[in-house]
């Protein structure tokens, strides 16, 4: 299977459109997430549209034991993956002293430790290869702390971080890393993380094809960080960094604040 890309939650928003995009460049795709049907209808859709194969796999990637089950059952498929898209991911409301620490600790597991467990699993195999593209989905929540969502954003924060240090380790080898940190985007995510009705749910968000263009092609490039808009690249480059910090701590609480 040429030019084979892995994505994670790619049942729907982001995840499916990046295995639009793939496919219409005519790469094959291995599709995972947790919800079987809705998978085998990107994969009819998919392959009616385009000359290439599509192999699902629904299974649930929220620990970093299910991250390898999932690894092992790609290499027992004998696919060889060149394309890396850590898309799967959740965010969570609340003040974090009122929040089920399980649920955090879930968070944590999947937005951290799966995907830092198959990026090892399939860099290695990139490595040896000398060539390989990976890329992070992590959020604009990376720039700064974000009470009422504050275990998010931290592992917002260790994505970016984890995947710009490996990049540059990797890129020697012929492999790169690529972090790509929207804004909101029009997707399940606000409903999922409980957000309705703050001030962040009510600006206007990206669309999910538009923010997986920018992130796959960012990726090809073979670019450190891309953020999809560049109003939100100067805020969080340029401004943010600028302000006090407990300014920005109230900012961000206010926008999450119900």
């Amino acid at each position: 299977m040429p030019n084979t890309a892995l994505i994670t939650g790619a049942s729907a928003g982001i995840g499916a459109e990046f295995a639009r995009y793939h496919a219409r460049k005519g790469g094959d795709l291995v599709i995972v997430a947790r919800r079987q049907e809705p998978l085998d209808a990107l994969k009819a859709e998919l392959e009616a549209i385009h000359d290439i194969t599509v192999t699902v796999i629904a299974m649930d990637v929220g620990t970093p034991e299910q991250a390898t089950a999932l690894y092992e059952a790609v290499k027992a498929k004998g696919i060889e993956i060149d394309v890396l898209i850590n898309n799967a991911g959740f965010g969570g409301h609340g003040a974090f002293l009122d929040r089920d620490l399980a649920k955090d600790q879930a968070m944590i597991d999947l937005n951290v430790g799966a995907l830092v467990t198959l990026s090892h699993h399939v860099g290695q195999e990139m490595k040896a290869r000398g060539k390989g593209k990976m890329l992070q989905v992590s959020s604009t929540a990376a720039f700064q702390p974000g009470p009422y969502q504050a275990t998010y954003f931290a592992t917002k924060a260790f994505v970016s971080s984890f995947s710009q240090a490996i990049d540059e380790e990797m890129r020697p080898h012929g492999v790169t890393s690529t972090a790509l940190c929207p804004g909101l985007v029009n997707t399940e995510f606000v409903a999922v993380a409980d957000l309705e009705g703050t001030g962040l749910a009510k600006q206007k968000g990206a669309t999910p094809a538009s923010v997986a263009k920018v992130g796959y092609d960012a990726m090809m490039r073979g670019d450190l960080i891309s953020i999809n808009e560049a109003r939100l690249n100067v805020m969080m480059n340029w401004i943010i960094p600028l302000l006090p910090r407990r300014t920005v701590l109230k900012t961000v609480g206010g926008m999450q604040t119900k």
